[in-house]
């Protein structure tokens, strides 16, 4: 039940992925603001804990706000990563990489361990990733594809050429997010081992409810939501926001469910099924209002993404089988 639960949760992410990149592109050009406008409304999650009334205590309490803090910065350098990149290059790369560290974290603070199946789905997964998140290479072009690599990580002694920074942050961004997501997933997985998932999901939110009160403390950060708040203050901007919320928001309590009852690392390789879903639903909308989004898709680019998506796929397979 919990593998149906998590296969539904990445469809409705995979929507709600695109959505979120639409408004990072249109409207709300900060991934701090777009944090604290998605993380304040975590405390409206109150309202389910009659369902299952549980109050933690001092010790329990530290580690729910603890997760619900981790999970608002994951948010930040998330929306980072993509508002510099395409949903498709953004979500297979950091989908890829959660699974990986998902078992390093499981195998420290859990006592996971990897089979040699899981390290060769690793690779895979890997490739796969590659493949849908850079654009259209010549691979057969050694030197080429030498020199793009270390025009964007530099040389030993030397700096990054210009024309590669926006690359190198987006990696940064893209690994930083996958790293502290698959924190988010251990940690979380650890507390719902020992506390009731209604309870512990509820008081974790109070932590994401507490870092955006953070947020406001900040003049810089402070200002930068105040604009985003003016720009996109339009009735329809904001009914649009509060759908994609919900859907989120939903997406988001059958994840934690699953999480609850099954392997998180098992759960977080489940994202396939996420990739390719996304790359059907960015195609449709690329083809049907272009506008709308700009995602480069066509020609061989889609083509690669595809066969990225395969492998994906593939090493998404060797886990769970």
């Amino acid at each position: 039940m919990w593998l149906v639960i998590a296969v539904i949760s990445y469809l409705i992410n995979a929507g709600v992925y695109v959505a979120d990149k639409f408004l990072l592109s249109k409207k709300i050009h900060s991934s701090i603001s777009y944090a604290f406008f998605v993380g304040i409304w975590s405390i409206f999650n109150f309202i389910i804990l009659p369902l299952d009334w549980w109050v933690p205590n001092l010790q329990e309490l530290g580690l729910d706000i603890l997760a619900g803090i981790l999970f608002l910065v994951t948010l930040v350098f998330w929306y980072k990563a993509l508002h510099q990149s395409e949903a498709t290059r953004v979500v297979p790369i950091v989908g890829a990489l959660v699974p990986i560290f998902s078992f390093v974290l499981s195998f420290i603070f859990l006592g996971e361990s990897l089979s040699e199946r899981e390290l060769m789905a690793f690779l895979i997964l890997i490739g796969g990733g590659v493949l849908i998140s850079i654009k259209q290479t010549k691979f057969y072009l050694f030197k080429q594809v030498r020199e793009r690599v270390r025009g964007i990580f530099g040389d030993v002694l030397g700096g990054i050429h210009a024309e590669y920074r926006p690359t190198q942050r987006l990696i940064i961004n893209s690994v930083t997010s996958a790293l502290f997501f698959a924190a988010y997933y251990v940690l979380i997985k650890y507390i719902y081992m020992h506390q009731p998932f209604i309870g512990a999901f509820v008081w974790s939110r109070l932590g994401s409810f507490l870092a955006c009160v953070a947020i406001l403390f900040v003049p810089v950060w402070r200002h930068s939501i105040k604009e985003s708040r003016s720009d996109s203050g339009q009735s329809g901007n904001l009914f649009f926001f509060f759908a994609v919320r919900l859907l989120a928001a939903f997406a988001f309590i059958m994840l934690n469910w699953a999480i609850s009852k099954g392997n998180v690392a098992l759960i977080n390789s489940l994202q396939g099924v996420q990739y390719v879903f996304l790359i059907l639903l960015v195609l449709f909308i690329s083809n049907k209002y272009p506008k709308v989004s700009e995602e480069e898709l066509g020609g061989g680019v889609l083509v690669q993404k595809m066969i990225g998506a395969t492998l994906v796929s593939a090493g998404l397979y060797m886990l769970i089988f």
